[in-house]
């Protein structure tokens, strides 16, 4: 089942949020964010328990994905395929693009969202800590 997240999420949110970044809790304001119009944050649930989460900010005619995390225990079962459909269903009709950003290591995420009709449009040099590079990717609507 995936549902808006409520501030009793945001526990289980930062322990999955860890796995993207060690300092994810203190990046990313989950309490501001579930309180900002702009922001959205969806979990996704399995038998009660957070499995996975998509977090994005929301400008009406553009949308940012923030952060798209699954446990690893329930990878390749469709949680983050689900997670982006559902995000995407529940944008402004006015919406023109999303982008995101992704390591440009991450081949697994970067053929799940060019599944979603995302293409790679910039390349962001050096842009996570360890130095890797990020692909900002874009998606227009349809």
């Amino acid at each position: 089942m995936i549902r808006e997240a409520t501030v009793l999420d945001i526990p289980r949110i930062n322990e999955l949020g860890s796995l993207l970044n060690d300092n994810f809790s203190s990046v990313n304001h989950l309490n501001d964010m579930l309180e900002d119009s702009l922001s959205k944050v969806y979990v996704y649930e399995n038998d009660d328990q957070v499995i996975g989460f998509i977090s994005a900010t929301d400008l009406k005619e553009t949308c940012d994905i923030l952060s798209l995390v699954v446990d690893p225990e329930f990878r390749n079962q469709l949680v983050a395929s689900n997670l982006i459909d559902y995000l995407i269903s529940e944008l402004d009709e006015n919406l023109k693009i999303i982008t995101l950003e992704v390591a440009s290591k991450n081949i697994p995420a970067i053929h799940l969202y060019e599944k979603f009709g995302f293409e790679i449009v910039n390349v962001r040099k050096k842009y996570y800590a360890d130095g890797d590079d990020a692909y900002l990717m874009a998606r227009e609507s349809e």
